[in-house]
């Protein structure tokens, strides 16, 4: 694999759906790099297009347009023996480990899945199956028991030991703890910032809890209808959020102490899906639209770190590029 540049690159990646009486487009043009050892959040509410996109990445889904380049190699080109060897490098988590996990397997045979497939041999399966229940802090005796016998903490640990079996690079995280509870979200989090540390993988990280994002994320991407909005290094975003969606999404986030004004949601509805707005797709909900929102959509602008797509930004981007 080649080392230069980063490890993942998306550039114009497109997807759209056909269905009774139209197309309906999931994903639109989006671009973002990953770098090695790095953790980049993709955000939005429900229907945003984040998951298809973390299924586009890893080719589980065809793109309608774009590349997707992991380690240098275009996976949309890769074809028989190119793209078995890009599956060792890109691997996934799903939301569900139950749903993810066969029921009639052992917790053992599921994670030695894919080595087999692999043509990993039987005593080296043994002893790396061994190995990944070390790494994700179960014992050997669960390789064993089936999914039904583990909480939902424990299926999850075995999910991420699955996705470890082949030494990946890069791993897309599509929810992984948003159906377990919050102290067992924590243990998993920690887990997964070990594991990165300790082997340099890359994580893109589906998630619409945004207090989640702020703990594991290096950099944060945020989704509209199927559109990157806005993008800058988590730190950064969190404190001074540019998109008005982003900083709709911030004040939704609960805090530990109620406020007293309470916080309202967004207004407005969604535009149809099958008909896109010839401007900014968010003007149908954003308190601050303009006459020029609904005539061109809005190109990125800010600056080369934090860029948010949104025409209230346009004076600052102006700013940057005098400078």
């Amino acid at each position: 694999m080649n080392s230069t540049g980063p490890l993942l690159r998306v550039e114009g990646l497109s997807k759209s759906f056909h269905v009774h009486g139209g197309l309906i487009r999931a994903v639109h043009e989006v671009n973002f790099d990953l770098s090695e050892a790095r953790t980049l959040a993709l955000v939005g509410e429900s229907g945003c297009g984040k998951s298809t996109t973390g299924r586009l990445v890893l080719r589980l889904i065809e793109p309608s347009a774009g590349r997707v380049v992991v380690g240098g190699f275009d996976i949309a080109a890769a074809k028989g023996a190119e793209l078995t060897k890009l599956r060792r490098q890109a691997q996934i988590v799903f939301q569900d480990p139950l749903g993810s996990l066969n029921p009639r397997m052992t917790v053992g045979s599921a994670i030695a899945e894919p080595l087999l497939v692999h043509g990993v041999k039987t005593v080296e399966r043994r002893k790396r199956v061994a190995e990944l229940l070390r790494e994700v802090e179960l014992g050997p005796e669960y390789a064993g028991r089936y999914p039904h016998e583990l909480s939902g903490g424990q299926r999850q640990r075995v999910a991420i030991a699955r996705a470890l079996a082949l030494r990946p690079r890069l791993i897309v995280a599509d929810e992984p703890v948003s159906a377990l509870d919050a102290s067992i979200q924590s243990q998993v989090l920690a887990l997964l910032l070990r594991l990165q540390r300790e082997h340099g993988i890359s994580y893109l990280f589906i998630s619409h809890d945004l207090s989640v994002v702020r703990y594991i994320a290096h950099e944060v991407a945020v989704m509209y209808l199927g559109e990157i909005v806005e993008r800058a290094p988590a730190e950064e975003l969190f404190a001074n959020p540019k998109h008005p969606y982003t900083q709709a999404l911030l004040k939704a986030v609960p805090l530990p102490v109620p406020q007293a004004e309470p916080v309202h949601g967004l207004q407005g509805s969604l535009p149809n899906a099958m008909e896109p707005l010839p401007g900014c797709p968010f003007i149908t909900r954003c308190p601050y639209a303009m006459e020029k929102c609904n005539a061109s959509p809005p190109p990125f602008a800010v600056g080369p770190q934090h860029s948010a797509r949104c025409w209230l930004n346009e004076s600052a981007a102006a700013q940057v590029m005098v400078k």
